[in-house]
């Protein structure tokens, strides 16, 4: 009797949860504010649709087709909009009414733990992007290039080695491993005044593994936050328990090394912001918020730049009259590789500045869609309005990169490496030029644009153009050189560099063989 009571309130029970998903469901469907909006019909009732396209990894790829099917604004979630115009991509982020997404709390690793990537207020966003912009503005560049120089010089000392290996296999360089290592070298130093030395330490790669299995899984969160809170995280930490405990050791290491040193000891983060630290100001920022940042560095500086140049190096690899075009412009700036450095000179290089702004159109390590919100608590009079939209209160709404950058309205021929594109001449018209600046995401803009910009241009720019003084490089032979490759529909058979989007990009290759111009390369082996 007790039984067959109790199977009848489970019943009973799961009738009423049926019921109640039904009616969320047609009320998603016939009576949302965003009902009129065209998208993909699990998309209409479910953050799930979200879920799917982050555990794929493949975001930025099938939002793009969901905008060739559905158009340039499309419903991409229950609450949840879509653009793909330049026009948005202003009118969201440089607008500010809107905030950034309360989906990105679940990133933080415990209640109070906020950094510049997941922090909502506005007044403590401030406080920590004037922190943080101090580390990465232009005067702190020029006193930390000598110690990105050094990084940079073993950097081209290991390809060099690479380069006298024999056999082909063994000569190729896997870009996204010497880039991720090297990147990971210089925003270590940047943070945290540590020596990683990733580049001479095969066991760097718990760094790299740890920030992508987090970022993997903060990722479908954001997408659909019930994921966190199903203890999903939590699961996906056991799978990955070696890893993320070794980071964690790592992490507290740079930590406890850093503290016993000077705060002057060296030219970083901590140097620089230590003095307003836990300060009697209302608004304090405390030595916790700072490692937090400092943590935040090590995905933002170098899993991002180890992209965009991986990326470049794809496609100069298969782009030769791009290569050579380049290569001529560097070695006719410069007059040896010690002239490299930061000033009028490399910022001179403007088509360096195309190839590199080119890749990462192409390509951007940031490749999804930066969720923001128009909050229910905003008290503006006058409605919002994006790209001729009228936005109710309460909507997720944003841009894909990778959607916006390769719209043929702004990009014409957009899976061709064209770095033209970005330089006025008799082929290119000014307006045309312009119209590509205007369409170009891969910093974002606004009081949330990347606030390391000036140094991803300095790295990128040191990294190409030493390269190419003391190196020729080819894409490797047969399947070796494939690595990295993808043909999309449309593209009419080039090739794009392949990103997986776990919120930053994962990628492999490409395998290129380098070769030492002439008698250059001694001056690396030269002690300075």
């Amino acid at each position: 009797m007790l039984v067959n009571t109790a199977l009848s309130i489970a019943a009973l029970g799961a009738v009423v949860l049926l019921f109640g998903a039904f009616c969320i469901c047609f009320y998603r469907v016939a009576f949302h504010p965003l009902r009129s909006y065209p998208g993909p019909w699990l998309a209409k009732v479910s953050d799930l649709y979200g879920f799917f396209l982050a555990a794929g990894m493949n975001e930025h790829l099938d939002t793009r087709k969901a905008h060739l099917k559905y158009g340039p604004v499309m419903r991409l979630g229950p609450n949840k909009l879509v653009f793909n115009s330049a026009k948005a991509f202003h009118d969201i982020y440089n607008n500010e009414r809107i905030t950034k997404s309360h989906a990105y709390l679940v990133t933080r690793h415990n209640d109070g733990a906020f950094n510049l990537f997941n922090v909502i207020d506005k007044q403590q966003h401030r406080i920590r992007r004037k922190l943080i912009g101090e580390a990465v503005s232009a005067r702190s560049m020029r006193q930390f290039e000598p110690t990105m120089v050094a990084q940079i010089d073993i950097y081209l000392r290991k390809i060099f080695e690479s380069s006298r290996s024999s056999g082909l296999e063994a000569g190729a360089v896997n870009v996204t491993d010497r880039m991720k290592r090297l990147s990971f070298d210089i925003v270590s130093r940047l943070a945290f005044g540590y020596p990683l030395d990733s580049q001479n330490n095969q066991g760097y790669g718990l760094v790299s593994k740890a920030i992508t299995s987090g970022s993997y899984l903060h990722n479908m969160a954001l997408h659909f936050p019930p994921f966190r809170y199903l203890n999903a995280l939590m699961l996906g930490a056991i799978i990955n328990w070696g890893q993320l405990h070794d980071y964690h050791d790592l992490v507290m290491e740079m930590i406890s090394s850093r503290l016993s040193q000077d705060k002057n000891a060296v030219h970083d983060l901590y140097s620089i912001v230590s003095d307003v630290l836990d300060t009697e100001a209302d608004e304090k920022i405390g030595s916790n918020d700072l490692w937090q940042e400092a943590l935040f560095f090590l995905p933002a500086g170098g899993d991002t730049v180890s992209t965009a140049l991986s990326a470049l190096f794809f496609y100069l690899s298969r782009n030769p009259e791009s290569y050579q075009k380049l290569a001529a412009e560097i070695r006719s700036t410069f007059t040896s590789g010690v002239d490299i450095q930061g000033g009028p000179k490399l910022s001179g290089c403007h088509y360096l500045r195309a190839c590199f702004d080119e890749a990462l159109r192409m390509s951007p390590p940031i490749s999804g869609t930066p969720w923001r919100e128009f909050p229910t608590t905003d008290r503006g009079i006058e409605p919002l309005v994006v790209d001729g939209h009228i936005i109710p209160r309460g909507t997720q709404l944003g841009v894909s990169t990778y959607t916006l950058q390769h719209n043929e309205k702004y990009f014409p021929d957009p899976f061709a490496f064209r770095p033209e594109r970005w330089i006025p001449s008799d082929d290119v018209p000014k307006e045309e030029v312009e119209r590509a600046q205007y369409a170009f995401a891969a910093f974002s803009l606004g009081a949330r644009g990347c606030a390391g910009k000036t140094m991803a241009y300095l790295e990128a720019g040191l990294v190409i153009a030493k390269t190419l003084w003391y190196f020729d490089f080819e894409r490797a032979p047969g399947k070796l050189g494939d690595v990295g490759a993808t043909t999309p529909a449309g593209s009419n058979g080039g090739d794009e560099f392949r990103l997986y989007n776990t919120f930053t990009a994962v990628h492999y290759g490409p395998n290129l063989i380098f070769h030492p111009r002439e008698d250059f390369c001694k001056q690396l082996f030269i002690s300075r």
